[in-house]
């Protein structure tokens, strides 16, 4: 019992148990031998008096033979008796005994005090088991029951958990199932995640076994709907949705797979938007339901889109595809902003712990960020061949203007978005724009100069009456350099001041709306008020047009300088002067108050024309020149009908008063070679060749059978040639106004072809005033019986005559009634001042060299007779400086000269001849026979004739 409380209580070693054990069986034994052997003891303590020493105790133990402990059977008292030597001596014997008695005497010592442990240790076990069995009964039976029974509860609460995690896992695909619909896509993944990993904790159960294989085929499920999720936001970009989608592919750890998948959706979405957009179209105007166009390829299917729907369908187009660049737009937008919050949020936090969960987030951004910037120049590159297949898919050539114009305004603003979008020039658009807009330019061009011949041909030249403030700008065809005076911009439907440069198109419609809406023109722009009524611009006009001519304050100052030189820009010095004018009778020039434009509606036409080409060549600047080169034609040909028709006169050419300059030859040469159909019939050789050459030319156009030029009554058709002269150099003045633009589209390397143009062909408009009214002036006044009558005076007379001879009164008379022919036209059509200058020019000059000719023709004159050629000269000038306000007189020193060489000597004859060479050899033999005949010999009379013949005289 002892041993088994010491080994409860853990107080001794088993061996001691042992020796306790067998030492309580010999208690008995020792207690009689104890008492047998007091008187030893006793005896022994006088041995022990002396202090114990331990090691010497156990040196003495250490001595005992072994023997003596052998076995209970050893006999001592035989061992000792035995061991006597033979010889006993007693003080051996006395020694010998006194070492057994410290042997015995030393283990006696050890036995005494292993009892005495022998029996605190059984008072100690016997404690120990009257405690323990209080504790067993008060204590351990109770509260071990507890805790037994709070384990078993324990385990049945994690048995009750876990069977309720079970049930909850056997639910999850319903779970999952509603945040998939609900598109809580970092939801789903969360909690499928979550669930795989309770899964794996609890597959030792069976039934757990087969719901991890079925959350990895939900994990997987998730994902396709994931991809699916991701395709959504290529057409319709959604900040939310987007979020959650990178959410769900950060929880997967699958961003950069993300990322290659979103490419490959764009690419998809550019492919299958235009096939879809075109598809609907072709399915719609073939009005079938046969399926056989969604088996074509994406570029047959363009072939089938008619010309009614090709605007529509071109339009949606580009709005289809705007919405996926906005998107990409927006994606990348998205991506920036993330990537600042997460990098604020990263330096906000200085933490370490999480520095390779950094680095890896830092690597997936800037993967991200280089893909999106890569994929920006692959998707533009992916629109613009779409819509190149799309333009190149139909021939343009037979569209109307203004339909074509609007293909080219949606390319051009799909071009500015490619250059927002990613910085691209556009080739690949610009190309194939380049290409339709050549062929459909040239097609319309010729078509254009067929009906301007045809307008001209009918044209009868009457003044189409404007507003006096009438400009260009003012015409829809013009409008577009009011949106925007630079010429690099495009048109557009939007008010210049409603989008700020600065501001881009993403920027603009980030939040709705789309730059390829089909807007309708405003009505206010289509209808146009440039027309005066019945010639005025009111009512109150028309009386004012009556009135004292300075009433034109209200007119602009730039509309006042009718008058101004179209070579210099300076006022002519042979003009009228403000006084003059305000002197005037009121029916004299009534309608210079009115300073409208003199044009007729083939200006309008061609002024028209001109703001439609400059539209294409602003929207479409690689055929900046083609366009440029066409518009000159369309001047080209205006100006040589306005030619053909008023000016042309071999007759009045010949006179040799240079009235066409070399550069106006040259010009209407050049036009004519180079535009001008002759029907020249060609060699069949050569038909090939020159019905090619026919092709960029057009005939000449032939005056209206209505135009009447033969009248003297109109003044030979003054009216007409007013309008047509004055309309070209109307024209011309808006092809002036019109150059800085033009120069500023014209590409460099073409420059000079402009600047040619105007410096040859533009500017020379106003010198077809010479030959046109030079017409006008041969046959107003009657030159021709001015000769008769001046035959008939006689110039040798012997007295000075004071009286002048009666053709100048006649020729005075001519031009009294050629001005007042004059006024009458005037009512009819304003003519400008440098009109009637040239008209007054030219009959003063025609007078004039009548004159010459008519002294030129007398065969007998005196000193006397050249006096009263002088006078007659002189009153002629008198009287026609009342007629008009020109100044110098034009060709007075002509006749004065002439008359004043019938004076000269033989000697100094010759050198005048020389010096002189605008007289011809007529009028210049003439001065020889008759001023020197009757003073000079032969021979010297035969020298000047021979100077005049060897002289070289170039006609004026």
């Amino acid at each position: 019992m002892t041993s088994v409380l010491l080994r409860a209580f853990g107080f001794l070693p088993s061996f001691v148990f042992k020796i306790a054990d067998s030492c309580h069986s010999l208690s008995i034994q020792f207690q009689t031998v104890f008492f047998a052997e007091l008187a030893i003891q006793e005896e022994l303590r006088e041995l022990h008096e002396e202090p114990t020493d331990p090691q010497a105790q156990q040196e003495i133990i250490n001595s005992i033979e072994e023997v003596y402990f052998s076995s209970d059977s050893f006999d001592i008292v035989k061992y000792e008796l035995e061991r006597l030597p033979p010889v006993l001596s007693l003080q051996e014997l006395e020694q010998y005994r006194d070492k057994l008695k410290q042997q015995q005497a030393a283990e006696l010592e050890r036995v005494t005090s292993l009892q005495t442990g022998l029996q605190l240790a059984a008072v100690i076990c016997t404690n120990g088991r009257r405690h323990l069995n209080i504790a067993k009964e008060g204590f351990t039976q109770t509260s071990l029951g507890l805790l037994a029974n709070q384990r078993k509860r324990q385990l049945l609460i994690g048995l009750l958990k876990s069977l309720r995690t079970i049930k909850t896992l056997q639910r999850t695909d319903v779970r999952l199932s509603e945040m998939l619909e609900e598109e809580d896509y970092p939801g789903a993944i969360q909690l499928c995640l979550e669930c795989q990993k309770a899964a794996s904790t609890f597959k030792h159960y069976s039934c757990i076994s087969e719901l991890n294989s079925k959350l990895q085929d939900t994990l997987e499920q998730i994902e396709e709907q994931l991809d699916v999720a991701l395709s959504k936001i290529c057409k319709n970009f959604d900040i939310s949705h987007y979020t959650k989608v990178q959410q769900a592919y950060r929880l997967l750890g699958k961003t950069q797979t993300a990322m290659d998948q979103l490419h490959m959706h764009f690419t998809q979405a550019i492919h299958n938007t235009v096939f879809q957009v075109v598809l609907g179209y072709v399915e719609l105007c073939a009005g079938n339901t046969d399926t056989k166009f969604q088996k074509l390829q994406y570029k047959d299917l363009c072939t089938h889109i008619t010309s009614d729907s090709y605007i529509p369908c071109l339009a949606d187009l580009c709005k289809a595809l705007w919405e996926v660049m906005l998107s990409y737009y927006c994606t990348m937008q998205w991506h920036e902003n993330h990537d600042q919050d997460e990098a604020a949020a990263v330096s906000s936090v200085s933490d370490g712990s999480n520095v390779i969960g950094s680095e890896e987030n830092s690597f997936d951004r800037n993967y991200v960020k280089k893909k999106l910037e890569h994929g920006l120049s692959r998707i533009w590159q992916d629109v613009q061949l779409k819509v190149k297949t799309y333009l190149l898919g139909t021939d343009l050539s037979n569209f109307k203007y203004d339909d074509f114009i609007f293909v080219l305004d949606v390319i051009s603003r799909l071009m500015q978005v490619g250059e927002e979008f990613c910085g691209s020039k556009s080739e690949v658009l610009q190309e194939s724009i380049r290409k339709q807009s050549v062929n459909y330019f040239k097609s319309y061009h010729r078509t254009r100069l067929e009906e301007l011949r045809m307008f001209l041909e009918n044209e009868t030249w009457e003044l189409c009456p404007v507003k006096s403030s009438f400009n260009i700008l003012q015409l829809h065809e013009f409008k577009f350099m009011e949106q925007s005076r630079s010429p690099s911009v495009s048109p557009s439907k939007q008010p210049a001041s409603a989008i700020s440069t600065a501001v881009t198109l993403f920027e603009q419609y980030c939040n709705g709306g789309n730059p390829f809406e089909i807007q309708a023109d405003s009505k206010d722009d289509e209808t146009e008020d440039v027309l005066a009524s019945n010639g005025y611009e009111s009512d109150e006009q028309e009386k004012s047009a009556y009135q004292e001519y300075d009433s034109d304050s209200d007119v602009p100052e730039e509309l006042k300088r009718d008058y101004v030189d179209e070579q210099t820009g300076d006022a002519p010095v042979k003009s009228v002067s403000r006084e003059t004018l305000k002197s005037k009778k009121r029916s004299d020039y009534n309608l210079y108050k009115v300073n409208a434009p003199i044009l007729t509606n083939t200006t309008l036409n061609v002024i028209r024309l001109v703001g439609k080409y400059m539209q294409m060549m602003n929207i479409l600047k690689p055929i900046a020149f083609d366009v440029i080169h066409f518009m000159s034609q369309l001047f080209d040909y205006y100006l040589y009908a306005v030619y053909t028709f008023f000016g042309r006169n071999d007759t009045f050419e010949s006179t040799g008063l240079g009235l066409s300059s070399s550069r106006l030859r040259t010009t209407l040469n050049r036009i004519q070679e180079s535009l001008i159909d002759l029907e020249i019939s060609a060699d069949p050789t050569g038909a090939l060749t020159a019905a090619e050459e026919r092709k960029e030319k057009v005939p000449s156009p032939h005056l209206s059978h209505l135009v009447v030029l033969t009248s003297g009554n109109s003044l030979y058709g003054l009216a007409e040639r007013v309008v047509a002269t004055e309309s070209l150099v109307f024209l011309a003045e808006q092809f002036e106004f019109l150059q800085p633009h033009l120069d500023a589209v014209m590409p460099a390397a073409k420059k000079p072809f402009l600047q040619q143009f105007y410096s040859q062909t533009v500017s020379t408009a106003s010198e077809l005033r010479k030959p046109v009214y030079w017409v006008v002036a041969a046959k107003a006044i009657d030159y021709e019986q001015m000769l008769l009558l001046m035959a008939n005076v006689k110039w040798d007379v012997k007295e000075i005559m004071s009286q002048h001879n009666i053709y100048v009164d006649a020729l005075l008379k001519e031009f009294e009634e050629f001005n007042r022919k004059l006024n009458e036209v005037s009512k009819r059509v304003r003519i400008p001042l440098p009109v009637s200058n040239i008209l007054w020019e030219h009959c003063i000059r025609l007078a004039n060299r009548t004159l010459v000719e008519g002294y030129a023709n007398v065969k007998k004159c005196s000193n006397e007779g050249r006096a009263l050629m002088q006078l007659d000269f002189q009153q002629f000038l008198m009287k026609l400086e009342k007629l008009t306000d020109i100044r110098p007189i034009p060709d007075k020193e002509f006749v004065e000269t002439y008359i004043k060489a019938y004076y000269l000597t033989e000697n100094d004859m010759e050198g005048w001849i020389k010096e002189h060479r605008e007289y011809s050899t007529k009028q210049l033999t003439n001065l020889v026979n008759v001023c020197l005949g009757s003073h000079i010999n032969k021979k010297a009379r035969q020298k000047l004739l021979a100077a005049i013949d060897d002289t070289d005289r170039p006609k004026r």
